[in-house]
C-alpha cells in the first residue's frame, strides 16, 4: 500500500485527525514507520504529531501506538535520498514514554531493520533478484548502512528461518552492515582521547562506535552484569551513581549537558568470559534494556576487540571476528573487521542479522487532545 500526503503549510491543522502509517516490529523494537512526505515540514510541529501518535505523556501510552516502554516508543521516518550512492534516508526518533519528548540524536539499529522492507513496500526501492541491497543514510549519525533484504523472485518476504534472541518465532534474515559509524556522533571513536578514563573513581571507556557509550565493569559498581534488568533497576543508589557518571561522560565526550538526552548510553559489562564473548547490560539510559540495542552491541563488540578498553580481551589478530554480546534475552552476534594491532588497532566494519515484521498499515487517527510537546 502506498500513500501520498504533504502538508502545504508548515503548521499542523488545529485538529489533525488522521495520517498514513505502517506499524512494524523491527529487531527487538516496535514502532510506526512514516514517509517524510506524510509529516509536517516544521520540526516542532512534526514532533508534536509524533508525541500524539505514540501517546507520549502517559506512562501507559493508552491513547497512542506506544507500548509503555522505550522499546515500543520509537519512530522511523524514511524518504527517497538525493545523496549519491544512497537509496533512502532514515531518521530515527526516540519518543518519551511518560514525558512528552522527541530525541533524534541517537540511531536505532533495531528499527533500521525495518527500513529496507518499508522502502520497498512504499516504492522507494525496486526489488532485484532474490536479495535486494538498500543503501541507507542515517540522518541521526550521518553514516551509511547497507541493508540486504530477502526478495525471492523479486518479491519482498518477511518469512524465513532466521531467529534473533528476544523475538518469538523466525523471519527472513535482514543483513545490516555498518560502513562508517566510527565516531559518527562525536568525530572520534574515543572522543575523550583515551581508551580508558576514570570517572568518580571508576575506570570507564567512552566509545563512539555506532552509538556513544559509557562502558563500566559491573563489579566496579557492586553489581553483576549477569543480573536481570529488574534486579539492576532495583539498585536505586547504583542507578543514581551511574547517571552522575553518564553526565560527566557526556561532558568529556564533547556532548555537553546530556541530562535531557538519551546519549551517551551507560553499559555494564563482564569481560571475564571467552575472548569471543562479553556479557552486557545496556541502559536506555535510565532503565536496563530488556534485550540489547543493535547499535549498542556494535559499540560493545568494538570495545571488546580493541585493546586498552575496560572491555578488552577479545581477538588480538587482524581480520574478521565474531563477537557474541550476551544480553538478558540471549545474545547478538556481531562480526567486526579488525585492522592493525595494539594501540594502532581499529575497527573497519561491523555487521549482524536482524528480522522484521509488518504488523499493520493504514490510517492512524491522531488524538487531538494528547499531551503537548514542549
Amino acid at each position: 500500500m502506498q500513500f501520498t500526503l504533504r502538508y502545504e503549510s508548515e503548521t499542523l491543522p488545529a485538529v489533525l485527525s488522521q495520517i498514513p502509517c505502517t506499524l512494524m516490529r523491527a529487531g527487538t523494537s516496535r514502532g510506526p514507520f512514516f514517509l517524510k512526505d506524510w509529516l509536517p515540514l516544521d520540526e516542532a510541529e512534526r514532533n508534536r504529531l509524533l508525541v500524539a501518535a505514540i501517546g507520549s505523556g502517559d506512562a501507559g501510552q493508552i491513547s497512542g501506538l506506544g507500548g509503555g516502554t522505550t522499546l515500543t516508543s520509537k519512530v522511523a521516518i524514511v524518504s527517497r535520498s538525493t545523496r549519491p550512492d544512497v537509496d533512502v534516508d532514515y531518521l530515527f526518533a526516540q519518543v518519551g514514554v511518560s514525558k512528552p519528548s522527541v530525541d533524534t540524536k541517537p540511531n536505532c539499529g533495531n528499527m533500521l531493520a525495518g527500513v529496507g522492507p518499508f522502502a520497498i513496500e512504499q516504492g522507494l526501492v525496486m526489488p532485484k533478484n532474490d536479495t535486494t541491497l538498500i543503501r541507507v543514510f542515517n540522518e541521526n549519525t550521518r553514516s551509511r548502512i547497507d541493508v540486504t533484504v530477502q526478495t525471492p523472485g523479486g518479491r519482498l518476504t518477511y518469512d524465513g528461518d532466521a531467529q534473533i534472541d528476544g523475538v518469538q518465532g523466525s523471519g527472513a534474515p535482514i543483513h545490516l552492515e555498518f560502513l562508517d559509524a566510527w565516531g559518527a556522533i562525536t568525530g572520534s571513536v574515543f572522543p575523550t582521547g583515551h581508551r580508558t578514563d576514570r570517572i568518580d573513581g571508576i575506570d570507564v571507556t567512552c566509545i563512539d562506535a555506532a552509538m556513544p557509550l559509557m562502558m563500566v565493569r559491573a563489579q566496579d559498581l557492586g553489581v553483576s552484569a549477569h543480573d536481570t534488568p529488574a534486579a539492576l533497576d532495583a539498585h536505586s543508589e547504583m542507578l543514581e551513581r551511574l547517571e552522575r557518571m553518564r553526565l560527566e561522560a557526556g561532558r568529556l565526550m564533547g556532548l555537553g549537558d546530556v541530562s535531557r538526552s538519551v546519549v551517551p548510553k551507560p553499559v555494564l559489562i563482564d569481560p571475564s568470559v571467552a575472548a569471543s564473548s562479553i556479557v552486557s547490560r545496556y541502559f536506555t539510559p535510565w532503565r536496563c534494556h530488556a534485550a540489547h540495542a543493535v547499535t549498542g552491541a556494535i559499540g560493545v563488540a568494538a570495545a571488546r576487540a580493541l585493546p586498552g578498553t575496560v572491555a578488552a580481551g577479545g581477538p588480538a589478530e587482524p581480520g574478521q571476528h565474531v563477537i557474541h554480546v550476551q544480553h538478558p534475552q540471549g545474545r547478538i552476534d556481531v562480526e567486526v573487521g579488525l585492522q592493525g594491532q595494539g594501540p594502532q588497532a581499529r575497527i573497519t566494519r561491523a555487521s549482524l542479522i536482524r528480522t522484521a515484521r509488518k504488523i499493520f498499515e493504514g490510517t492512524l487517527h491522531i488524538n487531538p487532545h494528547s499531551q503537548e510537546y514542549p
